[in-house]
């Protein structure tokens, strides 16, 4: 079963730019669990404009399923993530200044620096995940960093869904088999959606987990927080039903 971790980003953009503690982000990730949420992500940011990393210890308190903390690993993300010891940390190539996540790592350049950040975590017993796109040597070269997953960058695949299902999913489908082959589990993220998730399951039923959030978040305005969650993880349910 491919598991849903709702991304809880969005939750404290909008405390955020309030102030106060309004939503409140450690209520809506055991509101998540409680709905059905198979884990929760968050990303914390150097300028910490919507995780914080105060919200990071205050949420080890509280999950109770797959905790996964993603971001770029300099000094303060790989301390905070040794401290914290989520299930999972999946590795960005985000600079500082980036709005949201927009690319994959270029693994082959950076290999040394991942082997050696993946070592650190996995030394604590931390699941670890690359973000890559659907380039195929960029897939080989994470096979050697020692990771145990990669997260494949969706956001191709939905920005090019509506035009031509088939296309848009092609490399895809070809990255994750080459990932299966080399014995890499395989997680998926950035644009999923309502729209598009029951499809990038049917056609890659061995994805381990989808981290949804920007949608999703946005869905539960007209949904309903619960509603939603259920939703998704109804579309997860038909795909892998009509694989």
């Amino acid at each position: 079963m491919t598991r849903l971790s709702v991304n809880i980003n969005k939750i404290a953009t909008l405390r955020n730019a309030r102030g106060g503690n309004v939503p409140n982000v450690t209520e809506a990730a055991v509101k998540a669990e409680k709905y059905g949420a198979q884990g929760i992500t968050v990303h914390p940011r150097p300028d910490e404009r919507h995780i914080r990393y105060s919200d990071v210890f205050e949420l080890k308190k509280v999950v109770k399923t797959e905790f996964n903390i993603e971001g770029y690993p300099n000094k303060k993300f790989i301390e905070l993530v040794k401290t914290i010891i989520p299930a999972q940390v999946t590795l960005v190539p985000d600079p500082p200044d980036a709005i949201t996540s927009n690319a994959g790592w270029d693994t082959k350049k950076n290999l040394i620096f991942l082997i050696d950040v993946i070592k650190e975590f996995k030394a604590e017993g931390i699941r670890t995940s690359i973000f890559v796109d659907t380039n195929l040597e960029n897939i080989e070269y994470a096979k050697k960093t020692g990771t145990d997953r990669i997260e494949l960058y969706t956001e191709p695949y939905a920005s090019n869904f509506p035009e031509n299902h088939e296309v848009a999913i092609k490399p895809f489908v070809e990255a994750a088999n080459l990932a299966k082959q080399l014995k890499l589990d395989i997680n998926a993220g950035h644009d999923l959606s309502l729209e598009n998730l029951e499809f990038f399951i049917k056609k890659i039923p061995f994805t381990k987990e989808v981290s949804i959030g920007h949608a999703l978040i946005s869905d539960s305005i007209y949904f309903g927080f619960e509603n939603t969650i259920q939703m998704y993880l109804k579309k997860i349910e038909l795909g892998l039903r009509n694989e």
